[in-house]
């Protein structure tokens, strides 16, 4: 199974509609709520080089936000994602 991490904002409605998407497709995601961490916060930075959330990691790969998720989604990029990680596994 893929290693899905979602670094989020409690209040961000792009971070909910990524959240929904990855579990309307059966995926369990490690989410972390940066709102109030600022180890979270910069850990998200120094992984992601960017400042916005959703950040969103498929095994360490970089899928970056929610719009990215849903271009994945509609053009089958992600389910390549997530056969080639499950395959290298």
């Amino acid at each position: 199974m893929a290693k899905v991490q979602i670094y989020s904002k409690g209040y961000c409605p792009f971070c909910k509609m990524a959240k929904a998407t990855l579990s309307d497709l059966g995926l369990s995601f490690e989410e972390f709520d940066i709102t109030n961490n600022a180890s979270l916060k910069q850990e998200m930075l120094e992984r992601s080089l960017r400042h916005t959330v959703p950040q969103i990691f498929i095994n360490d790969h970089h899928l970056v936000g929610n719009d990215d998720l849903q271009l994945a989604l509609k053009s089958g990029k992600l389910k390549e994602i997530l056969q080639a990680k499950s395959a290298s596994a």
